[in-house]
């Protein structure tokens, strides 16, 4: 009886401890294993299969919002008084990013081009393309301003053009036309007198150069070599920093091209990447956590100091000549137009922006941007990049269309370009992010569980044994039998035949 039972309890003792060995190899195997997976997941590399294919062209929703200001007081804005805006929209437009001419270097890099597509949604739409919008004329108040210091007969000659080729200050056109651009003579003439200072020919629009074509040409980490700097920009249209701005630090081109970054973020590190419409490279700081239909993420925001001026933050003394903080200049890479960045209704802006112009109404539910990182990989999650771009009129002494316009930064438009993971990918991610891990983190709990339980089991046993077999001993029943069987082993069984 003890030694069957002797050895059920060792059989449970020894499974016992496997199963608790390994949940305790699991328990430092597993983060090994799932760091292992998401840098050969995160490697820009084409043997890894669906990540590449999903990184070459992402198969997720991107939306493109613009909202436009119209001007509805443009003959008391000649006449000196303030502007009054009403914002239209949103107009939407799906849109499509896929990178073309890939080059695999020897240097651990890969180069590409990103073509980028947009498709009017008239379903998301507050409106179509073909409502017609009042809107400052670039073409006259940008140039205006561009040829201000030009001595007085051109300038008359200028005007005296703009009144040939009927260009009024404002004009009315429609949603297609102020986007993607509409024929006008008048481009021709200024290129043909004054060759070089218009960056456009032909055909003018606010985003002409921005559908069907791509955003330069992008070198990136591979990652392959050194997973901390996959997705770091190395070159951008050959470039190792721009010449745009003032100082070495502010033309200097850092992070990723913006649509991911390097795994295993920590709240202290910032996202930091290169934009060329802005033509600068970007920052965007940690805020809280958060997550995107159970995907843990860190939420990440603009910092106070994005637009700030170099006397607010000195290190944007480099992106001067400025105005007050929360308007960027960007005239200098945009042919000296004067143009301007910010965020949309002048959010995060001093108050005399929003002071200058009537129907603005900042708010940061609406206004501000935001990006949601998977810090494990380094994936977004969920975004929206908003800015608004702006022009500065005011009338000029010799080009009688400007009137008798006050110095105002207008603002023209602002836009959000927003994406999330939804569909297959979401699933794919969710499963390998999320159940994967989770399940690997119970199992290996469970295992340690069960194996102690077993131990338990295994060491209970003998003395739950040993206790029967006392209680039997002490009932008389053991001793008895094993009398009668020792007697039965010396003279055997008793032969009771010859009894009557």
């Amino acid at each position: 009886m003890t030694a069957p039972s002797n050895k059920r309890s060792i059989v449970l003792g020894v499974i016992g401890l496997m199963l608790v060995t390994f949940g305790a190899v699991l328990v430092f195997l597993v983060p090994v294993i799932m760091r292992q997976q998401v840098e050969k997941n995160v490697r820009i590399d084409p043997s890894s299969g669906f990540a590449f294919e999903m990184w070459r062209d992402l198969p997720v929703p991107f939306f493109m919002s613009i909202y436009i200001f119209e001007v509805m007081n443009t003959k008391e804005v000649l006449l000196g008084e303030k502007p009054r805006v009403e914002q239209r929209g949103p107009y939407v437009y799906s849109e499509r990013k896929q990178k073309t001419n890939l080059t695999f270097n020897e240097n651990g890099t890969v180069s590409f081009v990103e073509l980028r597509t947009l498709h009017f949604n008239p379903e998301m739409s507050a409106g179509t393309e073909e409502d017609f919008i009042v809107v400052p004329n670039i073409l006259v108040l940008g140039s205006a301003m561009m040829m201000k210091d030009l001595s007085v007969p051109v300038k008359w000659i200028i005007s005296g053009a703009f009144t040939s080729f009927s260009q009024e200050p404002f004009m009315n056109r429609t949603v297609k036309d102020i986007l993607w651009g509409y024929d006008e003579p008048f481009l021709n003439f200024i290129n043909a007198i004054l060759p070089g200072k218009l960056p456009f020919k032909g055909k003018f629009g606010l985003f002409a150069d921005f559908n069907n074509t791509d955003s330069g040409r992008f070198t990136v980490n591979t990652g392959v070599e050194d997973i901390s700097k996959v997705q770091m920009v190395d070159t951008w249209n050959g470039l190792k920093e721009v010449n745009y701005w003032n100082s070495e630090e502010a033309n200097m081109i850092n992070g990723t091209a913006g649509q991911m970054w390097p795994p295993f973020r920590t709240p202290s590190q910032p996202l930091e990447f290169y934009s060329p419409e802005a033509c600068r490279s970007l920052t965007l700081v940690y805020e809280k956590e958060e997550s995107f239909r159970g995907i843990p993420t860190y939420r990440y925001t603009s910092p106070d100091y994005l637009f700030a001026n170099g006397t607010d933050y000195s290190p944007n003394e480099g992106f001067c000549p400025c105005v007050a903080s929360g308007v960027m200049n960007v005239s200098s890479c945009r042919f000296n137009a004067p143009l301007f960045l910010s965020f949309p209704h002048f959010y995060k802006a001093d108050p005399g922006f929003v002071q200058a112009v009537d129907g603005l109404h900042p708010n940061e539910k609406l206004h501000s941007l935001f990006l949601d990182l998977h810090p494990l990989t380094g994936i977004p999650m969920n975004c929206s990049i908003k800015m608004q771009l702006s022009i500065l009129t005011m009338g000029v002494n010799g080009i009688m269309q400007t009137g008798k316009i006050k110095p105002v930064i207008l603002p023209i438009l602002w836009f959000a370009e927003s994406g999330y993971l939804d569909g297959p990918v979401y699933s794919t991610y969710y499963n390998t992010l999320i159940v994967l891990p989770l399940v690997l983190d119970y199992l290996q709990y469970i295992l340690i569980a069960v194996g102690l339980f077993l131990i338990l089991i295994a060491a209970i046993i003998p003395f739950v044994n040993q206790k029967q077999e006392n209680i039997l001993q002490d009932t008389g029943e053991i001793t008895d039998a094993n009398e009668y069987s020792d007697v039965t082993k010396l003279i055997g069984e008793p032969d009771y035949s010859h009894q009557t």
